[in-house]
């Protein structure tokens, strides 16, 4: 009779991990559709003429990865369609969020045309027309506007003298339902509903161009809502008391459009569980973590610039004004391409203080809790920059807008009167600190060794280099190792020797 040995505190039989058992819920994204709905869901028909009425004859599908298994019979069902003379490619495993059009995989195939499929956040592309399929959730109209119907009612009583009115924003994939529920909701309250059709099809023409839905301001919005509430007979209303209606459940969306929006109300309705709340409660503690975010980009000397996107309009102008506002502040700045964020990347840029994402504005917000650095958005480095550090609470994503107000702002003067030497207190540490300076005019040739920020690194033939603004090479100078030493010329050469021979269960030696 064998007794059973209990496992050692070293190994283990592995057991315990094969007979646990796992509660897997599938995503509704992954669900097969029924043929009779395929088609409906991905507006085959649709897409097939605005190829053929476009004439393109070299199209780009590009897929999320949680859409990735109904990508085969979308292609099928299409080139049935086009016939032809047209080619189809399919694209996966995007660079940056698959949100976001990813125009350089496109270039690759030499596409003139790409299809994207899924939730987008609708930034403005440089290069390629685009078409949206957003897919249809599923969503209960009566209920949706009867709870919209009390969040509208709740916001008109809350005042007495002005009549307030309502915002209506969206989760992309109710876009099919929300004219009806604009609709149905305007009759049912009378009140002035302002709301935006969201483009199925952009062109990379600045005129036609849209702004992301979620990066405007409550003004921005309301000039571009008006004009379609105008036509409908709605009334024009100061933006001033104006509320904000989101549906969809929670999501980078709603986080981004609270935080910009953080001066209104905003209300949710969640089509899954049928429910809405009063979102704003919770946007003062949003603010509070940014906030923390940004007095630790304070203290920072030298910044990554990570470039989280290729396919938004202008990340490039976007980039150049980083580049510009951190050498104006004599902060040392490094470019990084990484594609998709994590932190066994930016761990290897160990002389990096603090990183700047540049990224569409539903990627643009990180919660860096498992990165070694803090990782903040354009807007936030301009407010760390600033002198005196204060922050109103203004929140802004758009590219464009932010260039636009910094350009505004910007009377060319310097800061060149102020003291360098003079400390800045961190409320991170509670201490004064000095901050270090990068990009100051190069030293004359006698004294360029003696600048505090040189380094005179020996290269292999003997020959000394300085290197006067290296943050990456004062960092390994501060290091107590530094790599192996590689000693050339310092040893001799062993004797050439016959080594063992055999398997590692048993070597021989020869003699």
């Amino acid at each position: 009779m064998s007794v059973d040995q209990p496992p050692s505190a070293f190994s283990a039989s592995g057991e315990d991990a094969i007979t646990c058992s796992i509660d897997v819920a599938m995503r509704p994204s992954a669900r097969r559709l029924e043929a009779s709905a395929f088609s409906e869901f991905y507006e085959i028909q649709r897409t097939a003429d605005t190829i053929i009425n476009g004439d393109f004859k070299r199209i780009a599908l590009q897929f999320p990865d949680e859409l990735l298994h109904d990508s085969v019979p979308i292609y099928r069902l299409l080139k049935q369609r086009v016939g032809d003379g047209r080619d189809l490619y399919v694209l996966a495993d995007t660079s940056y969020g698959s949100c976001c059009i990813d125009e350089v995989a496109a270039q690759h195939v030499d596409a003139d045309l790409v299809v994207h499929y899924g939730h987008a956040c609708m930034s403005k592309t440089s290069r390629l027309p685009v078409v949206y399929v957003f897919g249809r959730k599923s969503i209960d109209v009566q209920d949706c506007v009867e709870e919209l119907t009390k969040i509208v009612a709740s916001i008109t009583d809350s005042t007495e003298t002005t009549k307030k009115s309502a915002l209506i924003r969206h989760d992309v994939a109710y876009t099919y339902r929300a004219g009806d529920i604009v609709r149905h909701l305007r009759d049912e309250t009378g009140a002035s509903i302002l709301y935006n059709e969201v483009p199925t099809r952009v062109d990379p023409d600045p005129a036609q161009a849209q702004a992301p839905l979620d990066s405007l301001s409550n003004s921005d919005a309301i000039q571009q809502a008006q004009a379609s509430a105008s036509s409908s007979g709605s009334p024009v209303v100061d933006g001033a008391h104006i509320s904000i209606i989101y549906i969809g459940e929670e999501s980078l969306a709603l986080t981004n459009l609270l935080m910009i929006h953080s001066s209104s109300d905003v209300y949710s309705y969640n089509p899954i569980t049928k429910s809405s709340r009063l979102e704003s409660e919770r946007t003062n503690r949003l603010l509070m973590r940014r906030f923390a975010a940004v007095q630790k980009a304070r203290d920072a000397d030298v910044f990554g610039i990570l470039v989280g996107t290729l396919g938004v309009a202008s990340y490039l102008p976007l980039i150049s004004h980083l580049r510009k506002i951190l050498a104006k502040a004599r902060k040392k700045s490094y470019t990084i391409s990484v594609g998709k964020l994590n932190p066994a990347k930016l761990g290897n840029f160990m002389e990096i203080e603090c990183f700047v994402l540049a990224a569409c504005p539903e990627n643009s917000v990180i919660e860096a809790k498992e990165f070694y650095r803090p990782i903040i958005t354009p807007y936030e480095l301009e407010v760390a920059l600033q002198a005196e550090g204060t922050w109103s609470g203004r929140y802004i994503l758009d590219f464009d807008r932010l260039i636009a107000e910094y350009s505004g702002n910007d009377d060319g003067s310097n800061d060149e009167d102020r003291d360098p030497d003079q400390p800045t207190f961190s409320l991170i540490t509670g201490k004064y600190r000095h901050a270090r300076r990068f990009g100051a005019p190069p030293p004359r040739s006698d004294d360029a060794c003696g600048s505090p920020n040189a380094v005179v690194p020996r290269n292999q033939d003997g020959t000394m280099t300085t290197l006067a603004d290296s943050a990456a090479a004062m960092y390994l100078q501060s290091r107590s190792y530094q790599g192996l030493d590689g000693r050339v010329s310092e040893d001799a050469p062993s004797i050439l020797e016959q080594g063992r021979s055999g398997i590692a269960r048993g070597y021989t030696v020869t003699s």
